[in-house]
């Protein structure tokens, strides 16, 4: 692959696919491109748990065959996105990341083989709508399983790993999305965002992830985790990318009765906006004990820099951020506990049959299907739902997600955007959380307060930082947190510290 062909694949996406409606560029080389790099990068990175080559060099000529009768071509024409393998893609194999929605294994195949996926009849909303816009799905991303975790280590299949530094994590649980941007496998890629599985991974490889508003798209076709609090949202390599894939997107969705019907902004068209005048809060909660004083300091910079484009800065308070995590992983165990009671060996996916009774069937199914992390929230869920604790667990929680919701509300009337770290630290080496379930959970404190009120945000990068043990800098990355529906003022603040930031345009070094 030559510099000119990588200049190709990291061209920002709003701009490759006008190469691809003015004939510049064709469809079809794009993603000979996107899968050449796939080939080459994924065996050591685990981006993708399954490609589709063949079905998208034939998307790309059918593009390329409209083009040339004179059709007009969408928004995405020929823009190859990774999607998060959560997210129904029809006929693809979709495991979620979990064994359990694999067949069993015949004799001689191997143990865990996620192309023996479950394989959807029908596309998600957010896939038609890339679909029916022009783009290419390659293949399908790695996650932790059914989105639990924060790191991709909780994969069924295998971990990815961070492009800045093999060893390290590149966060979770959308942690294969973010590598395929990061990497520049692919330009653009869609990832969910529960408690941070978006926002936290875009942090640590120097991409931009939006997690929109609650209801601002829809949820139809993604395998849900917790349904008070999942949302689906774009990973791009510049804010003008991820923009682009929100506009396309978002909207009400008939068949998601939690989908919002409020016009769609044209989001890309707000980057380049004029952000002088414009408040940003600095709540301290956020730069608490545990945050790596080089995150801090790289975030403090970042905001420094965005009032030398005019904006103005003070001080809010959110006073319930301390509860977050606990309030979380109280709601979200609950919610997952309900949600993964449809996979019991019967319909779909893993059936192991004990030969004996219904009970020992769905014993035998999950104790085999499920990984440790599921199993551990889905007891915790079980728990605090049952008699007896019901009012001092869940009740409890969920007067406390009221009053983070409301810390919000009060910041608001005195700022438009808040600004925090989206991560304390910086990617963590695979293996150092993964036996210590509180730190991996603590590893989202910073993204937890936002998804429990529904709120969007986004992670852009501000300068990286060497961490101890690493001898080269590591991506950091700064959250913007705005009132509900407010994607578009997100955006256009954004974009304006990405045009000074020392991260712009940064890229892992790829050996071709």
């Amino acid at each position: 692959m030559s510099a000119a062909d990588v200049a190709i694949l990291d061209w920002s996406i709003p701009d490759l696919a006008r190469l691809v409606r003015t004939g510049d560029v064709s469809a079809e080389e794009i993603a000979r491109l996107s899968l050449e790099r796939i080939e080459q990068q994924n065996p050591h990175l685990g981006a993708f748990l399954t490609v589709q080559a063949e079905q998208t060099i034939d998307a790309a000529r059918a593009l390329d065959g409209r083009r040339a009768r004179g059709e007009r071509l969408g928004p995405l024409a020929g823009v190859p996105i990774g999607i998060k393998d959560a997210l129904c893609l029809e006929g693809v194999p979709t495991t979620a990341g979990s064994k359990i929605l694999t067949r069993a294994a015949k004799p001689g195949e191997p143990e865990r083989d996620p192309g023996r996926g479950w394989r959807p009849p029908y596309d998600a909303t957010v896939v038609a709508r890339l679909r029916a816009a022009g783009a290419l799905f390659p293949g399908k991303c790695n996650m932790d399983e059914f989105a639990m975790g924060s790191s991709t280590e909780n994969s069924a299949f295998f971990p990815a790993r961070n492009p800045w530094d093999p060893t390290r994590s590149p966060g979770g649980s959308s942690g294969g999305s973010a590598v395929a941007v990061a990497s520049g496998m692919t330009p653009g890629s869609l990832g969910s965002d529960t408690g941070g599985s978006i926002r936290q991974p875009a942090a640590f490889t120097n991409t931009v992830g939006i997690k929109p508003t609650y209801g601002r798209v829809s949820r139809y076709g993604l395998i849900a985790f917790a349904s008070s609090l999942d949302q689906v949202g774009p990973f791009a390599a510049d804010v003008r990318g991820a923009a682009t894939l929100l506009s396309v997107i978002a909207g009400r969705d008939p068949r998601d009765a939690t989908s919002l019907d409020a016009p769609v902004s044209a989001y890309e068209e707000a980057c380049g906006r004029d952000v002088a005048g414009l408040r940003i809060g600095i709540p301290e909660e956020y730069f608490a004990a545990g945050t790596d004083p080089a995150v801090e300091a790289s975030v403090r910079a970042a905001i420094h820099g965005l009032e030398s484009q005019g904006c103005s800065v003070r001080p809010v308070s959110l006073p319930h951020t301390s509860a977050a995590v606990a309030t979380y992983y109280v709601l979200a165990t609950a919610e997952c506990s309900s949600n993964l009671a449809r996979f019991d060996g019967v319909r779909f996916g893993l059936r192991v049959d004990p030969k004996k009774d219904l009970k020992a069937l769905y014993e035998a199914t999950r104790g085999a299907g499920f990984g440790r992390e599921v199993k551990r929230r889905i007891m915790l869920g079980t728990y605090v739902l049952s008699a007896g604790y019901y009012e001092a667990y869940y009740l409890r929680a969920q007067r406390v997600r009221t009053l983070i919701r409301r810390d919000f509300d009060e910041a608001f009337r005195e700022v438009d955007v808040i600004a925090t770290p989206a991560s304390p630290v910086v990617a963590f080496r695979l293996g150092e959380k993964i036996d210590d379930p509180l730190a991996m959970y603590l590893a989202d404190i910073d993204t937890l307060p936002a998804s429990l009120a529904g709120l969007p945000a986004l992670s852009v990068p501000c300068a990286p930082v060497l961490a101890a043990g690493s001898t080269t800098p590591l991506p950091v990355g700064l959250q913007l947190i705005g009132p509900a529906l407010s994607e578009a003022r997100l955006c256009a603040l954004a974009h304006a510290w990405e045009q000074i930031s020392p991260a712009r345009g940064l890229r892992p070094r790829f050996d071709a």
